[in-house]
C-alpha cells in the first residue's frame, strides 16, 4: 500500500466523515483506533461506518457498537446485488440486512445501496433497482436515514426515488452529478455529500453543483480508503484527510471555513438522526 499522507492543518470547527469504509484499510482494532483518533487530531471527531456487503454491514454494527465516535449504516451494495441474485442469495441477504438495520441503536443508515451503471453491465439493472426498492421500504419501514450510491445512472436513480417515495432522511453519498441534477436531488429532500472528487482537475460540474446547494443541505465525506483529494490522488484516503476537502470546499463556495463546518456538522446530525 503507497504511504498515506501527511497530517493537514486542523478545523476551526469540528465536521463529521458521514461515509468511510473502515474496515477495507483498518479492519483490525488497533488500526480502528487509530484512524479515529489521527481523524479527531485534525477535527473530524466522528465517522458513518458504511458496510457495504453482509461481512462489512456485520463488521460495522460491532465497530460502532465498540467506539463512541462511530454509527453505522448496512446495506446491499447495487454492485453485490446483482451477485448475489446469481447465487441464489439475495432474499437471504436482504433478510440479514433488515435484522442488521435494527440490531442496534447506532446503526443509523440503510446504505449505501442505489444503482450502478459503470460496474455493472444491463443484464443486472433489473436486480439493482429490486433491491434499492427494498432497501428504500426498509428505510421508512425503520425510520433510517437512507444512503444512496448513483454511478451513472442519474435519472433512473430519480425516478425509483419517485416511484418509491423517499424516506424523511436521505443523502446522495459522493454526489457525482451537475447542478441540474443538484437541484432535482434537493427539490426531493436530500442532503448532497461531497468527496475528495471535488478538488479534481476536470469536477468543474460538480463544484457548480457545489456552490447551487444551500449551506443546509451540504454534506462532506472520504469514502476512504477511495477518492483521496488532490494532490494526494493515488495514495489511501482516510477521515483524517477531510480538512483537504473542507478547505477545497469553503474556498469554491467562497465562504468562511469556520461557518461552512459547523454548518457541514449540524447538517449531518440533521441528516442521520442526532448527534452521537
Amino acid at each position: 500500500m503507497s504511504e498515506r499522507p501527511p497530517a493537514p492543518e486542523p478545523l476551526p470547527h469540528p465536521v463529521v466523515d458521514n461515509h468511510c469504509h473502515l474496515d477495507i484499510a483498518d479492519d483490525d482494532q488497533a488500526g480502528v483506533v487509530e484512524a479515529i483518533a489521527a481523524a479527531s487530531a485534525v477535527g473530524v471527531p466522528r465517522i458513518v461506518q458504511i458496510g457495504c456487503d453482509l461481512p462489512g454491514a456485520r463488521w460495522a454494527v460491532a465497530a460502532a457498537a465498540e467506539h463512541q465516535a462511530l454509527v453505522a449504516g448496512v446495506a446491499l451494495h447495487p454492485n453485490e446485488a446483482p451477485r448475489l441474485a446469481a447465487a441464489g442469495e439475495l432474499e437471504a441477504a436482504l433478510a440479514e440486512i433488515e435484522r442488521l438495520a435494527g440490531a442496534h441503536p447506532k446503526v443509523r443508515a440503510v446504505g449505501e445501496t442505489g444503482l450502478d451503471h459503470f460496474r455493472t453491465g444491463e443484464e443486472g439493472w433489473t436486480t439493482q433497482v429490486e433491491s434499492f426498492r427494498r432497501h428504500i421500504d426498509l428505510a421508512k419501514r425503520l425510520e433510517k436515514t437512507l444512503v444512496i450510491h448513483d454511478r451513472d445512472a442519474h435519472q433512473d436513480v430519480l425516478d425509483v426515488l419517485d416511484s418509491e417515495g423517499t424516506p424523511e432522511r436521505w443523502v446522495m453519498h459522493c454526489f457525482s452529478g451537475d447542478a441540474d441534477f443538484a437541484r432535482a436531488c434537493l427539490d426531493r429532500g436530500a442532503h448532497l455529500s461531497f468527496a475528495g472528487t471535488v478538488t479534481f482537475k476536470n469536477a468543474d460540474a460538480l463544484r457548480e453543483a457545489l456552490v447551487l446547494a444551500p449551506r443546509d443541505r451540504v454534506l462532506v465525506e472520504t469514502d476512504a480508503p477511495y477518492l483521496t483529494p488532490t494532490p494526494y490522488r493515488g495514495r489511501p484516503n482516510a477521515s483524517y484527510l477531510i480538512p483537504v476537502t473542507m478547505r477545497a470546499m469553503a474556498q469554491v463556495r467562497g465562504e468562511d471555513l469556520e461557518v461552512l463546518c459547523a454548518a457541514v456538522d449540524a447538517n449531518t446530525e440533521a441528516a442521520f438522526g442526532g448527534s452521537w
